[in-house]
């Protein structure tokens, strides 16, 4: 499985939401047992309380009452004003253990017969003991250690409810919080992935937070050397296309005046020869300047360009060669216009080499198709036999050629990718033409169009 880069805003949203809610939970179960402890010395406290009040009306409560009847229980049992559970309760004991007192709701199997002064835990029970009288009368109150329980585990429960809405709530807050904070990133990286081929000025990283200005640094620096790098090889190019010129242009007229000059036989054929290969060494030379020409920035003019106007153009170059202008077949927009942001040399540099391209190599006996739509799409096409996808595939690249034998500098369709390229758009070539059992055909959708006015 291949592995696939994971957001950061996701990690950051996920990560700080998660954090927030452990220490939430660390919170509560810190709160649960400080919380604990305060409970624990409130009720002890009450039930201290609860015995020392306790103590002192027993005791007048025992010295006023009757003796109790011949089979009378004498152990006297408060009544309640008010049914409720008592969550404390109480038994009075005289110093032999009997049970002299006690409150409504207490269990004296509950309480343990010996007496032990203070505070104990014994059989789920939490007890204080307290004595007067000279230690002949002991006042027991007890509460349940599960209520104690109840309680604290209510009071955290209380804590953590809120988690509920919490959750969905910070999960929101966090990834708002993340996603504005990244805003200037995610500027950054659109501002990368908006350039075009040709565009390799410095980019904009002074909204970028201080972490990541080094990195813009360091993108605008790699920019910078491969910019310095490409000026370099185009420049190369253009230079040495242009110094060519000359010294071709020359020697090609001191070779057609040698032709002129010598009689018919060997010499004048050999004249020829070289003739035709300073032909194809001015071709290559004119070709490497579009290619550098399309390689460079400036494909897209600051103003809309009739390419329609523009095409007009470069098919008249074609008429003026009689087997060119009976095979071509030109459809142009039916209203004649066709604007587009397309630099208009450029997109005569693409149309140029893609009708020279059919021309070249499709049939010589089957027309060559050039159609420029309403939508801004130039479409050439060409008979000839279907062209393997192996072979398409490499079609695009500097000095490949295809199966055809006629001779060429490999750099037509090079050229017009180049071109499509740096003006934002894509050469697309297929074969057999679309509708049809055989041919070629080339297309290009032009960039940035405009509605005529």
């Amino acid at each position: 499985m291949a592995w696939r880069p994971q957001s950061l805003q996701r990690r950051l949203g996920l990560g700080l939401a998660l954090g927030m809610i452990l220490l939430w939970l660390a919170g509560s179960v810190a709160a649960g047992l400080i919380l604990r402890s305060e409970i624990d010395e409130v009720f002890d406290s009450a039930l201290q309380e609860v015995a020392q009040r306790v103590l002192p009306l027993a005791y007048s409560e025992i010295l006023n009452s009757d003796p109790p009847a011949e089979g009378e229980s004498p152990i006297q049992r408060l009544p309640s004003v008010l049914p409720h559970q008592e969550q404390i309760t109480y038994i009075v004991r005289d110093g032999e253990g009997r049970v002299l007192l006690q409150s409504h709701d207490a269990d004296p199997a509950a309480f343990p017969v010996l007496m032990t002064i203070g505070f104990q835990d014994l059989r789920g029970l939490r007890l204080y003991t307290e004595a007067a009288v000279q230690g002949t009368l002991f006042v027991t109150a007890a509460e349940p250690i599960s209520h104690r329980r109840q309680a604290v585990i209510e009071a955290v429960g209380m804590l953590l409810w809120p988690l509920a809405l919490l959750l969905p709530l910070s999960q929101i807050g966090v990834w708002a919080l993340v996603r504005f904070a990244l805003r200037p990133v995610q500027a950054f990286e659109r501002e990368i992935e908006a350039r075009g081929r040709g565009d390799l000025s410095p980019v904009n990283a002074t909204a970028l937070p201080r972490e990541l200005s080094p990195v813009a640094g360091s993108v605008n620096r790699l920019i910078a050397r491969l910019r310095r790098a490409l000026e370099a090889e185009r420049g190369f190019t253009a230079s040495s296309a242009h110094e060519l010129r000359t010294p071709v242009a020359a020697a090609l007229a001191q070779t057609q005046r040698l032709i002129a000059e010598v009689p018919d036989g060997a010499a004048r054929e050999r004249a020829r020869t070289v003739e035709a290969a300073l032909r194809q060494l001015a071709r290559l030379s004119e070709k490497l300047l579009q290619l550098a020409k399309a390689e460079g920035a400036g494909l897209l003019a600051e103003t809309p360009q009739d390419l329609a106007q523009v095409l007009g153009f470069v098919l008249d170059e074609f008429r003026g060669d009689p087997d060119a202008a009976t095979r071509l077949t030109i459809t142009l927009p039916v209203s004649g216009v066709l604007l587009s942001r397309m630099d208009a040399d450029a997109f005569a540099i693409l149309a140029r080499n893609l009708i020279e391209n059919a021309l070249k190599h499709g049939a010589a006996d089957q027309p060559v198709t050039v159609v420029m739509s309403e939508d801004g799409r130039l479409r050439v096409s060409n008979g000839g036999a279907v062209v393997e996808p192996e072979t398409m595939a490499r079609l695009k690249r500097p000095f490949e050629r295809g199966e055809s034998r006629t001779s060429g500098s490999g750099l037509g369709l090079a050229i017009a990718e180049a071109v499509a390229a740096g003006a934002g758009t894509e050469l697309e070539l297929t074969s057999p033409v679309p509708g049809r059992a055989s041919g070629f055909e080339a297309r290009v959708q032009l960039p940035g169009l405009v509605a005529p006015r």
